[in-house]
């Protein structure tokens, strides 16, 4: 039996420091989605969208990117939550990946001929048995953990052609087609520098062109150079929007802005 993708819901392109419209990767906050989204602002923490950018090629051939499965939603959400809101504490970092997790398992349905997936890169050197959700500050009293996580993926990024993040078209407002939107990219820590995130944007171009795309797009802060870098390396382009335009963003934390970018997928 396959065991079905997983979707995220949405956040700006990158968070890896490593998402017209996305990593995030200052990543990952809630992209409408499918799913249960953050049903609450939380007053204190930064969302860091991408806090590291990998720029150089994989030197790593133990990292395979793939669909995410249904066994690792919560590490899933865990990739997410750490890389994009590193300074909330317990008992907010825990649940906000809790909240995350169940958006996971209830996140599959999209309209009607749309695709959506989670892409995971797994470190199959790092795989171990322990089952812990760390939360807070180790070097606080109140620190506990519970670890649930196995510690295998490195890094993730949602793609999908909901169009929730792309302006609708003509006065009917109609979802657009063919564009394909990345979000979500983030990148553990402790595998950054390794060309993941790169290798997660390629995946979800290949994935794109699969599906008959024939753009991609996403939103990026404009304030984290390095996923920028990142991006444009990859050929995406920042995109203009009209004066006065009122397009769909990522709304993560206050003053964040972001730059729109999109390239045209290449024909094999």
């Amino acid at each position: 039996m396959i065991t079905p993708a997983l979707s995220l819901s949405r956040a700006p392109s990158s968070s890896f420091s490593a998402s017209p419209v996305d990593r995030c990767h200052r990543s990952t906050g809630a992209l409408r989605r499918c799913g249960p989204s953050f049903a609450y602002k939380p007053a204190a923490g930064i969302c860091y969208a991408s806090q590291a950018v990998e720029l150089l090629p994989s030197l790593y051939p133990e990292i395979v990117v793939r669909d995410a499965r249904l066994e690792e939603c919560w590490e899933v959400a865990d990739t997410h939550c750490s890389s994009f809101f590193p300074d909330y504490k317990f008992p907010l970092d825990l649940v906000l990946r809790i909240d995350r997790y169940i958006a996971l398992l209830s996140g599959f349905s999209v309209p009607p001929g749309c695709t959506r997936t989670c892409l995971v890169a797994v470190n199959s050197n790092s795989v171990t048995n322990g089952f812990d959700i760390e939360c807070g500050d180790p070097r606080e009293a109140e620190f506990q953990k519970y670890n649930l996580s196995r510690g295998s993926i490195a890094g993730i990024l949602t793609v999908d052609t909901v169009a929730d993040y792309l302006p609708r078209r003509g006065p009917l407002k109609q979802r657009r087609t063919g564009i394909a939107y990345i979000a979500n990219v983030a990148v553990r820590k402790e595998e950054r520098r390794k060309g993941i995130a790169k290798m997660l944007v390629q995946e979800a171009e290949a994935r794109a062109r699969s599906w008959g795309c024939r753009t991609m797009a996403l939103h990026c802060d404009v304030n984290n150079i390095a996923a920028l870098r990142l991006y444009k390396n990859q050929g995406f382009k920042c995109i203009r929007v009209p004066e006065g335009a009122k397009w769909p963003e990522p709304k993560i934390a206050k003053g964040v802005q972001y730059n729109f970018m999109m390239k045209l997928v290449p024909k094999i």
